[in-house]
Protein backbone atom coordinates (compact mmCIF):
# COMPACT_ATOMS: atom_id res chain seq x y z
CA UNK A 1 0.00 0.00 0.00
CA UNK A 2 2.88 2.23 0.60
CA UNK A 3 4.32 2.12 -2.64
CA UNK A 4 0.96 2.97 -4.50
CA UNK A 5 0.70 6.41 -1.72
CA UNK A 6 4.34 6.69 -2.91
CA UNK A 7 2.92 6.99 -6.52
CA UNK A 8 0.92 9.72 -5.76
CA UNK A 9 1.19 13.64 -5.84
CA UNK A 10 3.38 15.02 -3.02
CA UNK A 11 -0.21 17.21 -1.95
CA UNK A 12 -2.07 14.19 -1.54
CA UNK A 13 0.62 12.46 0.47
CA UNK A 14 0.49 15.09 2.62
CA UNK A 15 -3.29 15.53 3.21
CA UNK A 16 -3.53 11.72 3.25
CA UNK A 17 -0.66 11.47 6.27
CA UNK A 18 -3.08 14.62 8.01
CA UNK A 19 -6.03 12.46 7.33
CA UNK A 20 -4.75 10.14 9.68
CA UNK A 21 -3.39 12.16 12.45
CA UNK A 22 -6.30 13.80 12.63
CA UNK A 23 -8.34 10.59 12.77
CA UNK A 24 -5.84 9.77 15.74
CA UNK A 25 -6.35 13.03 17.16
CA UNK A 26 -9.85 12.31 17.30
CA UNK A 27 -9.93 8.81 18.84
CA UNK A 28 -7.84 10.43 21.40
CA UNK A 29 -10.21 13.17 21.90
CA UNK A 30 -12.94 10.88 21.51
CA UNK A 31 -11.78 8.49 24.50
CA UNK A 32 -11.14 11.52 27.21
CA UNK A 33 -14.33 12.40 26.46
CA UNK A 34 -15.33 9.02 27.43
CA UNK A 35 -13.50 8.91 30.32
CA UNK A 36 -14.64 12.08 31.36
CA UNK A 37 -18.64 11.31 31.18
CA UNK A 38 -17.67 8.42 32.79
CA UNK A 39 -16.44 10.29 35.83
CA UNK A 40 -19.22 12.59 35.61
CA UNK A 41 -21.68 9.74 36.33
CA UNK A 42 -19.92 8.26 39.20
CA UNK A 43 -19.71 11.95 41.07
CA UNK A 44 -23.32 12.72 40.27
CA UNK A 45 -24.29 9.15 41.52
CA UNK A 46 -22.09 9.88 44.38
CA UNK A 47 -23.90 13.10 45.02
CA UNK A 48 -27.01 11.75 44.68
CA UNK A 49 -26.10 8.82 47.37
CA UNK A 50 -25.12 11.74 49.66
CA UNK A 51 -28.04 13.32 49.68
CA UNK A 52 -30.28 10.64 50.98
CA UNK A 53 -27.78 10.06 54.19
CA UNK A 54 -28.10 12.58 57.21
CA UNK A 55 -25.57 15.11 57.95
CA UNK A 56 -24.21 12.86 61.14
CA UNK A 57 -23.61 9.94 58.60
CA UNK A 58 -20.31 8.47 58.61
CA UNK A 59 -18.77 8.72 55.21
CA UNK A 60 -15.09 7.21 53.77
CA UNK A 61 -13.40 9.07 51.28
CA UNK A 62 -10.94 6.91 49.22
CA UNK A 63 -7.25 8.16 49.19
CA UNK A 64 -5.12 6.52 47.25
CA UNK A 65 -5.21 2.80 48.69
CA UNK A 66 -6.58 4.46 52.32
CA UNK A 67 -10.08 5.18 53.11
CA UNK A 68 -10.49 7.78 55.67
CA UNK A 69 -13.12 9.46 57.24
CA UNK A 70 -14.81 12.83 55.90
CA UNK A 71 -17.45 15.13 56.35
CA UNK A 72 -20.54 15.35 54.52
CA UNK A 73 -20.15 19.00 53.53
CA UNK A 74 -16.82 18.57 53.01
CA UNK A 75 -16.99 15.89 50.42
CA UNK A 76 -20.45 17.47 48.86
CA UNK A 77 -18.22 20.70 47.89
CA UNK A 78 -15.43 18.56 46.58
CA UNK A 79 -18.12 16.27 44.13
CA UNK A 80 -19.63 19.28 43.21
CA UNK A 81 -16.10 21.29 42.47
CA UNK A 82 -14.62 18.36 40.95
CA UNK A 83 -18.02 17.60 38.79
CA UNK A 84 -17.97 21.89 37.59
CA UNK A 85 -14.46 20.96 36.59
CA UNK A 86 -15.30 17.74 34.37
CA UNK A 87 -18.32 19.43 32.95
CA UNK A 88 -15.76 22.63 31.46
CA UNK A 89 -13.62 19.77 30.49
CA UNK A 90 -16.48 18.09 28.33
CA UNK A 91 -17.92 20.86 26.88
CA UNK A 92 -14.23 21.93 25.38
CA UNK A 93 -13.57 18.20 24.38
CA UNK A 94 -16.73 18.48 22.46
CA UNK A 95 -15.55 21.34 20.55
CA UNK A 96 -12.66 19.83 19.49
CA UNK A 97 -14.68 17.01 18.53
CA UNK A 98 -16.41 18.87 16.65
CA UNK A 99 -13.75 20.91 15.35
CA UNK A 100 -11.70 17.85 14.45
CA UNK A 101 -14.81 16.71 12.96
CA UNK A 102 -15.11 19.70 10.38
CA UNK A 103 -11.57 19.36 9.30
CA UNK A 104 -11.95 15.58 9.00
CA UNK A 105 -15.02 16.19 6.74
CA UNK A 106 -13.44 19.07 4.31
CA UNK A 107 -9.77 17.13 3.76
CA UNK A 108 -12.19 13.55 2.98
CA UNK A 109 -13.89 16.31 0.14
CA UNK A 110 -10.23 17.15 -1.00
CA UNK A 111 -8.61 13.69 -1.53
CA UNK A 112 -11.54 12.92 -3.28
CA UNK A 113 -11.71 15.76 -5.42
CA UNK A 114 -7.45 14.87 -5.43
CA UNK A 115 -8.30 11.19 -6.18
CA UNK A 116 -11.35 11.19 -8.59
CA UNK A 117 -10.31 10.58 -12.12
CA UNK A 118 -10.34 13.55 -14.52
CA UNK A 119 -13.65 14.24 -16.23
CA UNK A 120 -13.09 14.48 -19.67
CA UNK A 121 -14.42 18.17 -21.18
Amino acid sequence: MSEEISKLPPQVQERLLRLQQLQRTLQSVLAQKQQVELELTEIEQALSELQKLTEDAVIYRAIGSLLVKAEKAKVTVDLNERKELLNMRATVLGKQEERLRGQLKNLQVKLQQDLSPVSPS
